[in-house]
């Protein structure tokens, strides 16, 4: 008997169908649920079917990134763009690096100081021998005409000897890089730096000839002892134009710009002629020059033929060596600009500091013409020890030179000069200064108070003005430094140069004002710019009353030690705990201001404004002016002797002439005595009287008249 099995679906034989049935029989048991594996499947990407699309960072695709990436690329490189063509302009490395140098003279033509990079222009590729342009590429950059502004060759080689080398420095800097790093960038060692060091070699490669890049690099570089530039250097070492430099100067040229300071053949001649050795070596291997021909070359011998006589600085130099640069046509030229420097009145000014008993005391003066020329300066005892220029560096406290502005405040507000004020202590408030010497004098006048440097008058004045009136008067006159607004400044509290009081009594002195000092003369104004100058002047009223009070303060009052032949006009200032002594005044055509102090702001011993200042003032303007010293006693007129005429004897002594005597002599009676001399004896208006006329001069003696006794 047969049996027949009743014939059933095998089961699926791999995971995912059964999966699927187990799905197809969960849905028939829950037919309202929804049913996710009846989805589309996903389009498969073309060519992979069945492939599913894989997501790039957050959800995006990966051609999102890279073109979201290449728009960037693109911005940040128009930034750059932009950024070189504003910062970095190609005209720059047409211009000298460093300052060319500048010959300042005084004004009758004397060279004063002479101060800058000494320069040359710059040099053409094809005007120079072979054996010049060879020596620099082969010692700095070999590779020069065939890289693009940054050799990697170079720079990898530099970093291995950097990391396993002997531990000598090697830069892998290329030509261009230099000339970019030297043109527009600073000399800091930082990635940043290189990176943008690297986007300028780019950027002057594309938009500059190999030979014009290698002729600025050439024609800025530093040699050493203040030198800039082929032409200069082979000038200055071996006085010879570049032209027509020998193999054995351009190899120690060429050394010259690793360590120009360290390897400057007038320092350092062994360490310069090594270099030029090792430069000889690397035009062998370069294949500019044989091994026999760089054995038989000598090292060049220096031939330095100027040398500088002028100094660097002075303290004129170097207040006016700024203003120089401005008005200086900027090149590689040396200039010569002369000053308003008066070479007879600084060796004045010298003289009389040098003459005064300063003790450890510092000193600065300053003279100007009535419009700001500065035509004298001395900013301390010795420039040497001491460059810091105590004219227009220093701020000190002027004293009561301040005063100037605090009566002029109150001229400006109605009063005059016999306007009256209270010198009596001030005894409400808080701050209650005190007179010098504690001497009080009542109610005086506003010229008395100025003349005698009154402190509790002039704290009384800044009250009723209010501080307002005061600090514009002085900013009228040219103050430009801050001042405290409280009553103390009118004491002269804050500090000020030297140069700027000098400035504010000039700008009194000529009745113009404010007046700006300076080192060089100005062309002459037309009326529209003296329209728009801002320049103004005081009434008649209160410029007479200026100089009223100026005048009384030499005259009569603190200033004594300062009077001169001529009028003279200025001001004491002595700081609290005579920290600061000055004297400020004007006469004839000029205006000197005088300080002395210490450079610690400790007490002076014994000076005042109207000390020691004022005599160093006086002694300078007694020279300096026509007309301002003592007048000369006359001198009695000689007359020649006359050969032919009669002998006179020498050894008798003169009889001086004798006025005529409209008296009546009567009976006049002569006697000669050679011991006694001559004698006229008679009567004068009735009184009998003996003349004598001897050795020691007139005598003249009454007679008893007998008759009259009678």
């Amino acid at each position: 008997m047969f049996f027949r099995r009743k014939q059933t679906n095998p089961p699926p034989a791999d995971i995912d169908s059964r999966l699927a049935a187990f799905d197809q029989a969960y849905a028939g048991l829950f037919p309202d649920d929804p049913k996710p594996w009846d989805a589309p499947p996903p389009a498969s990407p073309a060519g992979v079917p069945g492939a599913v699309p894989k997501k790039g960072l957050f959800g995006k695709s990966r051609w999102y990134w890279f073109s979201r990436g290449f728009a960037a690329f693109l911005l940040l490189l128009m930034i750059i763009i932009f950024w070189l063509a504003v910062t970095a302009p190609l005209s720059k490395s047409l211009q000298p690096i460093a300052p060319p140098r500048i010959t300042l003279l005084a004004w009758d033509g004397t060279p004063i100081a002479r101060n800058g990079a000494i320069t040359d222009k710059p040099v053409k590729i094809k005007d120079l021998p072979p054996h010049v342009v060879d020596a620099f590429l082969s010692i700095e950059d070999r590779r020069f005409y065939t890289h693009w502004g940054v050799d990697p060759r170079g720079l990898a080689r530099a970093v291995w000897s950097n990391t396993f080398g002997s531990g000598i420095t090697q830069g892998g800097s290329t030509i261009t890089q230099q000339l970019a790093k030297f043109t527009f960038l600073t000399s800091e060692r930082s990635i940043t730096r290189k990176a943008r060091e690297a986007l300028i070699a780019f950027w002057l490669e594309a938009w500059l000839t190999k030979d014009e890049i290698l002729e600025r690099y050439l024609s800025n570089a530093y040699f050493g002892d203040n030198i800039y530039g082929l032409r200069a250097a082979s000038m200055h070492y071996f006085y010879r134009k570049p032209e027509n430099l020998t193999l054995s100067q351009s190899v120690m040229l060429a050394g010259l710009v690793q360590a120009p300071n360290r390897l400057a053949p007038t320092r350092n001649p062994a360490r310069a002629a090594k270099r030029a050795k090792l430069v000889l070596n690397a035009m062998v291997a370069n294949g500019k020059l044989t091994e026999a021909k760089a054995d038989a070359t000598p090292i060049a011998r220096v031939d330095v033929r100027y040398k500088e006589t002028l100094p660097t600085g002075t303290y004129f130099a170097d207040w006016a060596m700024p203003q120089a640069r401005l008005q200086a046509d900027y090149g590689y030229a040396d200039q010569t600009i002369r000053t308003t420097l008066d070479s007879r009145l600084q060796n004045i000014a010298r003289n009389a500091i040098a003459r005064a008993p300063l003790g450890k005391a510092q000193v600065a003066l300053v003279a100007m013409r009535k419009n700001g020329e500065v035509v004298a300066m001395v900013g301390g005892r010795s420039y040497k020890e001491s460059p810091f220029n105590r004219v227009t560096q220093a701020k000190r406290q002027p004293g009561s030179t301040f005063k100037l502005f605090v009566y002029l405040a109150a001229l400006r507000a109605g009063n005059t000069p016999e306007t009256m004020v209270d010198d009596s202590p001030i005894t409400e408030g808080l701050y209650r200064p005190k007179n010098s010497s504690e001497r009080y004098r009542g109610q005086i006048t506003f010229k008395q108070a100025f003349a005698q440097s009154s402190n509790v008058a002039a704290v009384r004045l800044y009250r009723q003005l209010g501080d307002e009136a005061v600090v514009r008067a002085a900013r009228d006159l040219g103050i430009e430094s801050p001042l405290n607004k409280d009553p103390i400044l009118a004491l002269g509290s804050s500090g000020i140069t030297l140069m700027e009081l000098t400035a504010a009594f000039a700008g009194v002195a000529g009745n113009q004002w404010p007046v700006a000092p300076r080192a060089f003369v100005s062309e002459e104004q037309g009326w529209l710019e003296w329209i728009f100058s801002g320049e103004r002047s005081f009434d008649s009223r209160t410029h007479s009353a200026l100089l009223e009070l100026l005048s009384a303060t030499v005259n009569e009052g603190t200033g004594r030690n300062a009077r001169l032949a001529i009028p003279t006009y200025g001001k004491t200032g002595t700081s609290q705990d005579n920290r600061d002594a000055l004297f400020i005044g004007f006469a004839g055509d000029l205006v000197v201001g005088v300080w002395i102090g210490n450079d610690d702001n400790t007490p002076l011993k014994g000076v005042n404004g109207g000390g020691l200042p004022a005599r160093i003032w006086a002694d300078f303007m007694r020279q300096a002016v026509k007309g301002a010293g003592a007048r000369p006693r006359p001198k009695p007129v000689q007359k020649a002797p006359d050969p032919e005429g009669p002998v006179e004897p020498l050894d008798l002594p003169e009889i001086p002439d004798m006025p005529e005597i409209p008296i009546d002599i009567s009976k006049p009676d002569i006697r000669i005595d050679r011991d006694t001399g001559v004698t006229v004896s008679g009567e004068i208006e009735g009184v009998p009287m003996d003349v004598t006329l001897g050795r020691d001069g007139v005598d003249v003696r009454t007679r008893e008249n007998k008759a009259a006794r009678r």
